[in-house]
């Protein structure tokens, strides 16, 4: 790929994605994939004033290794640096930048029970750091190609050919060709613009169906809005946290939801795929999952705490999207889920409710605002999927129709 091309795209991160302020810290997390990116993306930080960029570099087979041969207590263990390290990000709320390149079957050798008890071992120490940053710093995932990935999702060519072609499709899917910055512009205010139509509507209810034996009701929060694209944090910078972005989403009700739903596309979680699965509500809780592979891992992962076992998001995504036309499988949950009507298990985005910035977290936990060590995301459009909105007053109202915007 050009390094012109490539300067833009990390332009884009660093100027439309975090918006880094003059004087502020920037974190990057990346894989050893695209070092020669990594520099660039840094180089951009600096540019927009950066007063410091810090690169945590990640490799899965060392997650693998570490998940085989340390006793769980080990694992389990939060030391005391690790622990400063959180209270100084809580303070000084440097701009994250998250660069995914992971290999979707990455960490399929790993011992996943062990990952998934060190993660509620250290999930009560973290929250407390994570309700404090919430909704108060600018972050973005963004995505480069690793081999691995690339091969997966164009097994036919060779290393260098497929690495080439998933730069061509992160680029294109991203908005990140020709003038990203104005691309972004345009973007941003249209789907704004469909927000702004939902949020007028005073929905109280979506109902969802497909030929594929979807049909799931789900309650919406009453004073929570519909967001899409570009954020603000409490301070008022603007940030673009999911790069690429096609979803309009929003915090339903927690432990609101009833039916059966099925997923369209595998979901990638903690590096092993969970493939054709279907998850069943009652009384607003999970009650109920299959899957052909790696049903063992769904069943894991709803069971995290209780909050995994209830919604923390809907996500409008029409089928007729960029992603989605790609016809591209990315095996990688930032794209899938953009080419795709989509539900997360978990975590709820407190950022839905109307003027959040004036409640506490115990007042997002009353509202209804789901809270949960996870927030995973599963796709669930197709071609022919509805969306019904029903309203307060009980009146109903297209929202999708044959899996696309019906307004």
């Amino acid at each position: 790929m050009k390094k012109k091309v490539l300067k833009e795209y990390a332009k884009l991160i660093a100027q439309k994605g975090v918006n880094i302020q003059k004087g502020q810290e920037v974190w990057i997390t990346a894989s050893l994939d695209q070092p020669e990116f990594v520099e660039m993306l840094v180089g951009e930080c600096y540019a927009l004033g950066a007063k410091e960029v810090v690169v945590d570099w990640q490799h899965n087979p060392l997650v693998v290794l570490n998940s085989k041969y340390m006793s769980q207590s080990t694992m389990n263990e939060f030391k005391d640096w690790q622990i400063e390290r959180m209270k100084y990000q809580s303070e000084i709320l440097p701009a994250r930048i998250y660069l995914d390149s992971d290999d979707p079957d990455g960490l399929k050798n790993a011992r996943q029970d062990k990952i998934a008890k060190e993660k509620m071992a250290k999930y009560p120490i973290r929250k407390p750091y994570i309700d404090a940053m919430d909704n108060k710093y600018q972050w973005c995932i963004c995505a480069v190609p690793s081999v691995a990935w690339a091969k997966k999702v164009f097994p036919n060519e060779r290393a260098s050919i497929a690495v080439e072609k998933l730069w061509e499709a992160i680029l294109y899917t991203s908005r990140a060709e020709s003038t990203p910055i104005e691309n972004w512009n345009r973007h941003n205010a249209d789907v704004h613009a469909k927000c702004d139509y939902l949020n007028s509507l005073n929905l109280k209810y979506l109902e969802y169906s497909a030929s594929n034996g979807t049909n799931l009701k789900v309650e919406l929060l009453e004073n929570a809005d519909f967001l899409a694209g570009s954020e603000k944090t409490l301070q008022g910078v603007e940030f673009n946290p999911n790069i690429p972005s096609e979803e309009v989403f929003t915090t339903p009700k927690a432990g609101s939801v009833e039916g059966i739903v099925y997923a369209t596309k595998p979901r990638s979680y903690q590096g092993a795929l969970i493939e054709n699965f279907w998850i069943k509500f009652e009384d607003g809780k999970v009650s109920e999952v299959h899957a052909e592979k790696n049903e063992d891992l769904l069943k894991q992962m709803v069971a995290m705490d209780e909050g995994a076992k209830m919604l923390g998001e809907c996500a409008l995504v029409p089928y007729d999207s960029p992603i989605s036309n790609s016809g591209i499988l990315f095996y990688n949950t930032l794209f899938d889920e953009n080419a795709s009507c989509h539900l997360a298990l978990g975590r709820g985005f407190s950022n839905c409710i109307k003027n959040f910035e004036k409640y506490t977290q115990e007042d997002f936990d009353k509202m209804g605002v789901n809270t949960s060590m996870i927030h995973v995301d599963f796709m669930i459009g197709s071609s022919d999927m509805n969306i019904v909105g029903i309203t307060k007053e009980g009146k109903k109202i297209q929202i999708f129709k044959d899996g696309n915007w019906a307004f």
